[in-house]
């Protein structure tokens, strides 16, 4: 039987201002089979695709994406804000409302040889994610995949990775 993971996620109005929806996804992870249930629909869809690595974008993408690579037997990056990784990094900015922002993955994590699967929890505008495709594709990887938990299609942000 089928779960209704919408039930399961928390609506929030007002924050984390005034006029906002916010989809609470802690009262998805907090349920063992929801969560069981959401992770395996990510990785059936995207299982036989050649799949070596799936990326999550800080911080709820690793939630997700850890789980689609464990369930895909693959590598997990993490996409994470700008000075937060040790080493050598390549990054990518992209616009805020209000100014610019900058994610980074590890320069030696993926090359030509290496096929992503990008995973977070929520898609809006898709400023976060399309930041997050150029950057991997930057590597030389391939990139033709992207799994959200909740796709709020009214803001239009899965229409910009289409």
């Amino acid at each position: 039987m089928s779960i209704d993971l919408k039930s399961l996620v928390r609506t929030i109005p007002d924050y984390p201002k005034k006029g906002i929806l916010y989809r609470d996804i802690t009262t998805l992870i907090e349920n063992p089979e929801g969560f069981r249930e959401s992770i395996e629909r990510l990785a059936s869809v995207h299982r036989g695709l050649g799949i070596t690595h799936v990326a999550g974008i800080e911080a709820r993408g690793f939630i997700f994406g850890t789980g689609v690579a464990i369930s895909l037997g693959v590598g997990f990056i993490p996409v994470r804000k700008s000075g937060k990784l040790p080493g050598e990094t390549i990054g990518q900015n992209y616009a805020l409302e209000y100014g610019v922002d900058t994610i980074e993955i590890h320069a030696d994590v993926v090359d030509k040889r290496h096929k992503v699967l990008l995973v977070d929890d929520l898609i809006a505008t898709g400023g976060t994610a399309l930041a997050a495709v150029n950057l991997l594709r930057r590597t030389g990887a391939t990139l033709d995949h992207a799994a959200f938990v909740i796709d709020l299609p009214d803001i239009g942000g899965s229409k910009k990775l289409r």
